[in-house]
């Protein structure tokens, strides 16, 4: 049997509307789906206690600490010790979400810009990962990228690519990973998955950035993160590998990078749907 029988979805917002009032249900639903892992993402460190004690609950669920480009107005001059004091807890295996998003600019971009140096100072200091959200900031967000590398390394992954090659081969070049959401089994998203079936395997992570975003055949509904089990199955067909070989090497990658969180203990899909509600022994 492989060693990573189940799904991991690397990226999730299981505090947020619509899943928050059925957050129990919506974990059973992705264990029955095959989904052993979840990592639960911070967007506002006000919302941190709230994303943490999510962890702490599940055993097979870990967090991380950050603030999204569109709250950078709204909790400004994030100091990088704020960002370290709450990466120490045991659950906490990565910070961000940040970056900068250009699409929507819900911030000053100087403030998104500032917010995402401080993320990756903070990953320099601690050696957790950065959790890089990028729209229509490809330029820019390489050259940051590469800007911080230069004054020490660290590593990290750009959740959600939509982006351009160009982006996608400079980040790959860091030493990066890309997470893959369910927009690339959108009719529309044909210039994505050119990119999906080059991306290398070992750096490939899979993820429903729920609850948006849900995959076809969910179109339509609220995203959960059962349905990382149908964006695997996708990209597996869309790069003509088996679904236990993306399963296996997407769930691996995600330990390689997320080194703090700790596989679970159970082998096989039958034994993901590990009870909800139960805290982790040593969770603060």
């Amino acid at each position: 049997m492989s060693r990573f029988g189940y799904l991991v979805d690397s990226h999730c917002h299981l505090n947020y509307e619509g899943l928050a009032e059925q957050q129990d249900d919506v974990i059973a639903r992705a264990g029955t789906a095959g989904v052993g892992c979840m990592l639960a993402i911070n967007t506002k460190l006000r919302e941190f206690d709230e994303v943490r004690t999510i962890a702490e609950r599940n055993p097979h669920i870990y967090a991380s600490v950050g603030i999204h480009p569109h709250e950078a107005a709204n909790e400004p001059g994030v100091a990088v010790a704020a960002l370290i004091e709450r990466s120490v807890h045991p659950k906490v295996v990565g910070l961000g979400e940040t970056g900068l998003d250009y699409y929507y600019d819900n911030a000053p971009r100087e403030a998104q810009q500032e917010n995402f140096r401080a993320h990756m100072e903070a990953a320099r200091r601690t050696g957790l990962p950065v959790i890089v959200h990028t729209r229509d900031a490809d330029e820019d967000c390489a050259a940051m990228l590469r800007e911080e590398m230069d004054k020490g390394p660290f590593t990290g992954v750009i959740h959600c690519f939509t982006a351009g090659r160009a982006l996608a081969d400079a980040v790959l070049e860091m030493g990066f990973y890309i997470s893959i959401s369910g927009i690339v089994t959108f009719k529309n998203a044909d210039d994505l998955r050119e990119i999906v079936v080059d991306l290398p395997m070992d750096r490939l992570l899979v993820e429903t950035d729920s609850p948006f975003l849900a995959p076809v055949p969910h179109r339509g509904k609220l995203c959960e993160p059962a349905y990382v089990a149908d964006t695997a199955r996708y990209i597996a067909d869309l790069k003509n590998v088996s679904f236990d070989d993306l399963m296996e090497t997407t769930s691996r990658n995600f330990f390689d990078l997320f080194k703090k969180a700790a596989p679970p203990a159970g082998k096989g899909r039958e034994d993901t749907a590990i009870p909800v509600g139960t805290a982790q022994a040593g969770a603060a």
